[in-house]
């Protein structure tokens, strides 16, 4: 019996997809394995959302990130995160307001290419969630900022093989205080930043 090309190409889809146990992370966040870890750039985000006139909750993105995540998971006070985010990467749904974002009158990518994220202090405050006190730098100007952290996932990443640990946090700014000002109050001045973030273990 002959089989259709169609079918012979789900068959090594199926053959080559890892099973459905390896694709799933433990949510246990005694699983966690200490050490240094490294930002995965290809599968975290930086996510923003503002009020764009009253109207809606306008969303947008940004990619690239690089970083460090160390974590003792018995002593998560000495646990320490850095982020820098590459503000030319930010992407839209509208690719003129994309444009417009990396000139001066908003990120200035030009004179300020990155953001950057360093925390000062990290508060567990429960079995998979924490606090992070942390500086952040936006447009040449830092201020504090406090990040509300949630653990995801840790296992074996299925298709690089590296340990992974998966987290997300989340953080409000006034991007007036980092002088980016246009528009405001029509388009809002408090910003939600959401970090999704995988992190890959290096030792």
């Amino acid at each position: 019996m002959k089989l259709s090309l169609a079918a012979l190409a789900v068959s090594a889809l199926i053959v080559a997809a890892p099973s459905a146990h390896a694709r799933t992370a433990s949510k246990n966040p005694a699983t966690v394995k200490a050490g240094t870890y490294r930002i995965d750039p290809y599968h975290t985000q930086v996510v923003f959302t503002l009020s764009h006139f009253g109207f809606t909750e306008f969303t947008g993105m940004f990619g690239n990130a690089s970083g460090s995540l160390v974590l003792h998971p018995a002593k998560p006070a000495s646990d320490k995160l850095s982020v820098t985010i590459p503000v030319g990467s930010v992407l839209t749904t509208v690719p003129a307001l994309t444009t417009e974002l990396t000139n001066a009158q908003w990120f200035d990518a030009a004179k300020y290419p990155n953001a950057t994220f360093t925390s000062t202090k990290v508060i567990r405050t429960g079995k998979t969630t924490a606090t992070i006190d942390g500086s952040f730098t936006l447009h040449g100007v830092t201020r504090p900022i406090v990040l509300k952290a949630r653990f995801i996932g840790a296992g074996i990443n299925p298709i690089d093989k590296s340990y992974t640990v998966g987290f997300s946090a989340t953080g409000v700014i006034k991007r007036s205080e980092f002088g980016v000002k246009a528009y405001v109050p029509m388009v809002g001045d408090d910003v939600t930043l959401t970090l999704a973030g995988a992190f890959e273990r290096q030792k």
